[in-house]
């Protein structure tokens, strides 16, 4: 029998994050833009990742150059998370999803380098890859969202802030090597079957039930 959640952990609500997986398959093999989170990092500590982050304050204001099609919708915070997803990659990347823009003055500190640049995130260059929510007897918990685009659509220069290291682009059978965790590997399977030129019915989603990993194509 799986042990039952911890009663100090159950209460704990997932808090809502986005990561955005780029995809580069312009020589034939698709390439995914992955990087790993320092030892010293509380929530999985070197393990690689996506770039991606939670959800802030001015995710909910900044406004995008473009807007989400209906292939990236997750639901009502969808344009929020799509933002963050933006925000987060160029902070930890170096990388811009965007074109001539305001996101506005009400954005925040986050949205700075958009704001000077005068630059907004282009959301209708988006689709919905998957979801995952992380286990109830995990002391950090996220209701993550990913979503993916293109390496040809980005601008700038692959540097990031340091939060990722051997941050680089992984051939998408190395990728699967990598240290990783259960939600990253069921992520970079649905990019193997997209692909293929499959589309799903609906967005994947992996949570888990009973400290179990399910998995819901």
């Amino acid at each position: 029998m799986t042990e039952a959640a911890p009663l100090r952990f159950r209460g704990i609500r997932p808090r809502d994050a986005a990561s955005l997986v780029l995809v580069d398959d312009r020589g034939g093999v698709p390439r995914i833009l992955m990087g790993r989170r320092h030892a010293r990092m509380a929530f999985i500590p070197d393990a690689f990742v996506f770039p991606g982050g939670k959800l802030d304050a001015g995710d909910l204001v900044a406004r995008p150059a473009t807007e989400l099609g209906a292939a990236a919708s997750f639901g009502p915070k969808s344009r929020a998370l799509a933002m963050a997803a933006i925000r987060e990659t160029f902070e930890e990347t170096g990388l811009i999803l965007a074109s001539p823009g305001d996101v506005g003055a009400a954005s925040g500190p986050g949205w700075a380098h958009f704001r000077e640049q005068g630059l907004a995130p282009q959301l209708d260059l988006l689709s919905a890859l998957a979801r995952a929510i992380t286990p109830a007897n995990s002391p950090v918990r996220f209701h993550a969202r990913f979503f993916t685009a293109s390496a040809s659509t980005l601008q700038g220069t692959l540097a990031g802030s340091g939060e990722l290291e051997d941050l680089d682009w992984y051939p998408l059978a190395e990728a699967l090597k990598l240290p990783i965790i259960d939600v990253t590997e069921f992520v970079l399977h649905e990019v193997a079957r997209r692909s293929t030129g499959e589309t799903p019915a609906r967005i994947p989603l992996f949570s888990y039930r009973n400290g179990r990993p399910l998995a819901r194509n």
